[in-house]
Parts: C-alpha cells; sequence; structure tokens
C-alpha cells in the first residue's frame, strides 16, 4: 500500500483511525530552518474533529510530538518524525459494521484489492490519515516561506448552493478563520452554517468546494509534459478523503470563452518584472509556475456516514438496511481547508526544491 508522497521532500504518512496513533515521517526537508512544535500544532488545531457546532464531536486534542530531526529549534536535515496519539478511539463502536459495505464508503473495495481491511472506522480509508498530512505541511509551509516568501491560503467557497462573493486574490487568513465554517464571507458564510445544522438534524450531509490560493510561487516551479505543476496539485488534491473534482485557473468555466477571450497577455510592471494582465490560467502555463498568484478549487462529496436508512449488503451477499451511528461531520468542508493547504504547500515546496537543485535557482 502506498503511503508516500513527494520527490525530493517526501512524506510517509502511517496509522489508523482508532489505532494507537497516527503521524508522518518527512524526509529531505533542509537543514537549518527555523521550526517549532507550535507552528505545526497551529495547522492541527484547525484540521483537529470537535472543534465546533458544525464537525464531528470526536475528541481529540491532536497534539503534536516531534521525535526527530530537530535539534535546538532548527531541522537538522534528517528525517522529521511526529506522532500524534488517538486519545478518544472508540473501535467497538464499529463491531456491528464489522461485515457490512456503508454506502459511497471504502469497505468493499478495500476487501477486494487486499482481502481484508480494518472496518474500525474506515482504518486508512478514514480522513484521520491527514493528520499526518497537516503536520508535513505546517514544514512545508515553513519552507516556502523561508526560501520564497510564499503564502498559501484557502477557504470555503461554496456549500451545496450557497456561494462566497469573495475577491480570492485579497483574502487573509483572519477573514477565513473568523468563523466556524471557514468562509471569508460573512454573510454566506451564516447561511451555510444554519445549511450544515439542518442537514445534520435530518441526518444527512452537504458537499461544496474549497477555493485555494497561492502567492509569491517564483515563476519557473514544475517541469513539462508528465510533472507540470498543475497536474502535481491535481493528483495532490484528488488524493484527498472525499474529494471529487479539481479545476485551475478559469477551469471549466474557460470552455464557455473564445481564445482571444481566455488568453492572458505579458507586461512588464515597473520593477522590469514580467506579468500578466489577467490571470485566467492560474497562475501557470505549460505546467510551470508564471509567478502570478497560483489559484485552484477543490470539490468534496458530502459526508458518506449519514444517520438515514440506508440500503446495502454485507459480506454474504445479504441485503440489510443500514442506520449509521457515530460521529461525523456533517460536511467535511470546514476541516478540509488547512487539509488542502497542507497538500499545496507540499506540492510547491517540493517543486521548488527540484528546481533548486536543478538551477540553482
Amino acid at each position: 500500500m502506498a503511503s508516500t508522497f513527494g520527490h525530493l521532500l517526501r512524506v510517509t504518512t502511517f496509522g489508523e483511525s482508532h489505532g494507537g496513533a497516527v503521524g508522518v515521517v518527512v524526509d529531505g526537508c533542509p537543514p537549518r530552518l527555523p521550526l517549532t512544535v507550535e507552528e505545526i500544532q497551529r495547522d492541527l488545531d484547525r484540521r483537529r474533529p470537535g472543534q465546533s457546532k458544525i464537525t464531528s464531536p470526536r475528541d481529540e486534542p491532536d497534539r503534536a510530538e516531534i521525535l526527530s530531526g530537530l535539534f535546538e529549534g532548527h531541522t537538522l536535515g534528517s528525517p522529521i518524525a511526529i506522532i500524534v496519539r488517538n486519545t478518544d478511539a472508540r473501535p467497538a463502536a464499529y463491531t456491528e459494521l464489522k461485515d457490512v459495505y456503508r454506502p459511497s464508503h471504502a469497505d468493499y473495495t478495500y476487501e477486494a484489492k487486499y482481502g481484508i481491511r480494518n472496518w474500525q472506522g474506515g482504518g486508512r480509508a478514514s480522513a484521520r490519515e491527514t493528520v499526518g498530512r497537516v503536520a508535513a505541511g505546517a514544514i512545508a509551509r515553513k519552507v516556502l516561506s523561508v526560501m520564497a516568501q510564499a503564502e498559501v491560503l484557502a477557504y470555503v467557497q461554496r456549500v451545496q448552493t450557497i456561494e462566497a462573493a469573495i475577491d480570492l486574490g485579497a483574502v487573509s487568513l483572519a477573514q477565513i478563520e473568523s468563523n466556524i465554517v471557514r468562509c471569508p464571507d460573512a454573510s454566506a458564510a451564516e447561511a451555510m452554517i444554519a445549511r450544515i445544522e439542518e442537514a445534520r438534524r435530518g441526518g444527512d450531509s452537504l458537499g461544496g468546494v474549497v477555493a485555494c490560493v497561492c502567492r509569491g510561487v517564483p515563476p519557473g516551479l514544475g517541469e513539462p509534459v508528465f510533472d507540470k505543476l498543475e497536474a502535481d496539485l491535481a493528483r495532490a488534491m484528488m488524493s484527498l478523503p472525499a474529494s471529487k473534482g479539481f479545476e485551475i485557473g478559469s477551469g471549466f468555466a474557460g470552455t464557455l470563452l473564445t481564445g482571444m477571450q481566455h488568453n492572458d497577455p505579458f507586461t512588464v510592471d515597473a520593477s522590469g518584472r514580467v506579468r500578466t494582465t489577467s490571470n485566467r490560467s492560474g497562475g501557470m502555463q505549460g505546467g510551470i509556475s508564471n509567478g502570478e498568484d497560483i489559484i485552484f478549487r477543490v470539490a468534496f462529496k458530502p459526508t458518506a456516514t449519514i444517520a438515514q436508512a440506508q440500503q446495502t449488503v454485507d459480506r454474504g451477499g445479504h441485503a440489510i438496511t443500514l442506520e449509521a451511528h457515530g460521529r461525523h461531520d456533517p460536511c467535511v468542508l470546514p476541516r478540509a481547508v488547512p487539509v488542502v493547504e497542507a497538500m499545496a504547500c507540499l506540492v510547491l515546496a517540493d517543486h521548488l526544491l527540484r528546481q533548486r537543485g536543478q538551477c540553482g535557482t
């Protein structure tokens, strides 16, 4: 089972949803990078369950423990191992589901592939696996900040049919974190929260879209052909639990335009830097960053675990009615925001290191 991501900056996540712990090993981080556990914890706190009335009530503090790779507040260049212990795991709560294939979960497909599965909360298929991604993403965020002064921010753009009206280029972390749904449009956020609460009361769930902007990314990141920057971003985002779609720049809406309408003209600014006067390309051409903001969106499906009765089958092929119980998010979007940021940081930091190693710039 593949659990490693990246080329020069490589991360390997480990652990199951209701096992003893989850975590990550980060290999390839440059030495002498200033880093504290508090910087990692900030992003983990944004991802953890139990943080608001519209997230899973599972009560996990998600405290990061750095086991290796740091000394006197700086990275050593050696592997950084981080562990987060599961303190509110309840594996026994899933006993009645051990022979049941839950609709739209990975129960059947994992068993079809491996002949065995961890039925305690989904094991590796659980979104709890993303703890390791977020911890590693915090390290990648520091690499980007120190080596390129780049910034990565994501927010909830849409929940079901409720969409935020916001200038993505100007959005700030303070705006995003100003409410529990992580939407910088206050009026839309209020409506989103009400819609999510309504779904939860009805035993249902909702999906939506997370938008992300990456600022200060230098031109030249990405490889032609197979390792295009947007291709690696798409792979990273589509590896996330519940993700169902990815688009960059104008995305699917760009298909409605003509070439003249869609092209981004080049110009030179007052400092002599080559820029584009529009950004329908989403910050890159030919799979290589052009120095403009990288803008993309990720679609997430409604949470698969719901409290309504559903028809399914068990391992013996018998039809049964399933009414799921337990702790789950009625909408994954608010907690997906830091995970989207983390994966974007990992991709960009990896390509930054590759560019430095290849071209020395």
